[in-house]
């Protein structure tokens, strides 16, 4: 498998497995806003998203992951909020996840990062293992917090 960052040109390939991402979720599948979304965050250079493509067929898709920029006033440093991680169905037990997380810090090192951020469903063990696997640890300095904001 090959990793490498997405541009724009690999929308349509990102899109179709965006959806299922959000569909997993429990997301509602809107296809044509998410490729809008996803569009936006990449003209914008608003988020870097790493691609998974099969080694031997470029439009092969095995998996993709998209991480945020964010700051930390405590450190004065950057952080990396790794926010969608998925891997297609028929890709699963290859090691992908591994290898998309294992260029996200990568980049994370290249920007002088303080640290990378992830979360995922209380019920995803799976994902929580592959997290821990790679390095990550639960947070027991923070205790995050939510606020939903109603739109009118």
């Amino acid at each position: 498998m090959r990793i490498i960052k997405a541009t724009l040109e690999h929308l349509d390939l990102i899109a179709p497995l965006f959806v299922k991402y959000r569909e997993f979720y429990g997301q509602p599948p809107y296809p044509d806003s998410s490729r809008k979304f996803l569009e936006k965050r990449l003209k914008r250079g608003e988020s870097v998203i790493y691609l998974a493509l099969a080694n031997d067929d470029d439009s092969k898709l095995l998996g993709f992951c998209q991480l945020y920029p964010s700051f930390s006033s405590l450190s004065l440093k950057r952080v990396w909020i790794l926010n969608d991680i998925y891997v297609a169905e028929d890709s699963r037990r290859q090691l992908v996840a591994d290898h998309l997380m294992r260029a996200a810090k990568k980049m994370a090192k290249e920007t002088n990062a303080v640290r990378m951020r992830v979360s995922t469903s209380t019920n995803n063990d799976v994902a929580m293992k592959v997290y821990e696997s790679i390095g990550f640890r639960e947070d027991t300095e923070f205790k995050s917090y939510i606020l939903p904001i109603q739109q009118d």
